[in-house]
């Protein structure tokens, strides 16, 4: 005859390991945060900017931001930012 299974225990075993991993992604943002230098912003501002990619329906600009972004983990440095508006 099989053991019965403890479904709290793997319950609560699935519940920490969730916990540890969102820990550890809500640490990982904040050190993306420092490394591109936008901890420099207030608060507002970075929401707004997140906030706005979110909502951006333009692919090709997305594209361009995910390019700069795999150059930026890379190089390990920020680029350049550029003129207000990054329409350039």
């Amino acid at each position: 005859m099989r053991k019965p299974r403890d479904f709290d225990a793997e319950l609560k075993t699935l519940e920490d390991k969730a916990r540890t991993l969102k820990e550890r992604k809500v640490k990982q943002l904040g050190e993306l945060v420092i490394a591109t230098g936008a901890d420099a912003l207030d608060v507002e501002t970075l929401a707004g900017g997140l906030l706005g990619l979110v909502e951006s329906g333009d692919a090709a600009r997305k594209a361009e931001w995910r390019k700069r972004g795999a150059g930026f983990f890379r190089s390990g440095k920020a680029e350049p930012p550029r003129a207000a508006g990054g329409d350039q």
